[in-house]
């Protein structure tokens, strides 16, 4: 299936969440192509809504720009979700058109054919630099008030190869907010061959409770084998990121989640250390700080990693209700 090739363009989104009794209720959802907020209707109990980020296309292509801000007011919870069934759209400038392939996660995709000999041309521009023709970027921030509480449960970001991605997300939680944000990624595409052949991806994730920051996450993924001076002979990224195809951070903060987090300090206890012939399926950590914790997660595929946060995160249910709890992780 093929649709008109779409440029790289610059989008926005704000949404505003209030509690009125037991309902939710969006006082501002607004947005602008190609980023879409979408609200679903769910039968809560309490003031509970959801929210998912949505692109036209599937994804981001290089040179898309996304901002999102979202503003949780005391009282209300917000499951914030990425589009499920995802179209994985391929920009191929030859033919002036996309084409569309079924189901997929959160994707980022990589412009080839004219727009890729432009830019060889004008190799000075920095992969990092903001507004530059080759990186998608999407920046994400949300205050959540008193009482209020977020859970945000994406779909991983697989990257296309020779995809280059930035993605900022900034969290300020006043006293006696919850948060809890997964942030995961893995190799791309390994049906179509594609295993860690990324070209740049770097996330950034910071919290805060009132003026303190009391965390700030960076993960930058780079190929840089070729511009290595080692006495050793260099390692790519597929080698370094080895054997591992699927990688995930939890962060979770706040008086809602204290029990989700004894629950996982409580499974900790119960692994033992032991030398094995061949590497585990999965491996996870836990790492506790000021007012809450971070899971660390590896697995040997995006699958196991998924099935393993579905189930040590289903304590929130209590929280957020089964029917939005079910939305996650399908």
């Amino acid at each position: 299936m093929a649709l008109p090739r779409r440029r790289s363009i610059h989008g926005s989104g704000r949404a505003v969440l209030q509690a009125l009794g037991r309902d939710a209720v969006f006082s501002e959802l607004s947005y602008t192509y190609p980023l879409k907020l979408v609200s679903p209707k769910i039968d809560a109990q309490n003031p509970v809504a959801i929210a998912y980020i949505l692109s036209y296309g599937g994804g981001l292509i290089s040179g898309d720009q996304i901002d999102i801000t979202f503003e949780i007011g005391s009282g209300a919870v917000l499951q914030l979700l990425t589009q499920v069934n995802l179209r994985l759209s391929f920009v191929d400038e030859s033919s002036d058109c996309i084409l569309i392939a079924p189901k997929g996660s959160t994707k980022v995709f990589r412009i080839r054919g004219t727009a890729e000999r432009d830019r060889a041309s004008n190799a000075h521009l920095s992969d990092s630099a903001v507004g530059g023709t080759d990186i998608s970027i999407q920046r994400l921030s949300v205050s959540v008030a008193t009482n209020a509480s977020l859970f945000l449960l994406p779909d991983p970001v697989t990257c296309f190869s020779g995809a280059s991605y930035s993605q900022i997300q900034t969290f300020r939680l006043d006293q006696g907010a919850t948060a809890c944000i997964l942030d995961w990624y893995n190799c791309g595409r390994l049906s179509r061959g594609e295993e860690w052949d990324l070209k740049r991806y770097r996330s950034v994730n910071e919290v805060w409770i009132g003026a303190k920051r009391v965390a700030r996450d960076v993960m930058l993924l780079e190929d840089s084998s070729k511009d290595a001076i080692l006495p050793l002979a260099p390692r790519n990224l597929k080698d370094r990121m080895a054997p591992y195809t699927c990688y995930a951070t939890l962060l979770l903060f706040g008086p809602l989640v204290q029990k989700l987090i004894s629950a996982i300090q409580d499974d900790l206890q119960t692994i033992s250390q032991f030398q094995q012939s061949a590497p585990s399926p999965l491996i996870w950590s836990f790492s506790p700080i000021e007012q809450g914790g971070i899971v660390r997660v590896a697995g040997l595929e995006t699958e196991t990693v998924k099935t393993w946060l579905k189930k040590t995160l289903l304590p929130i249910t209590e929280v957020v209700g089964s029917e939005a709890y079910d939305k996650a992780f399908v």
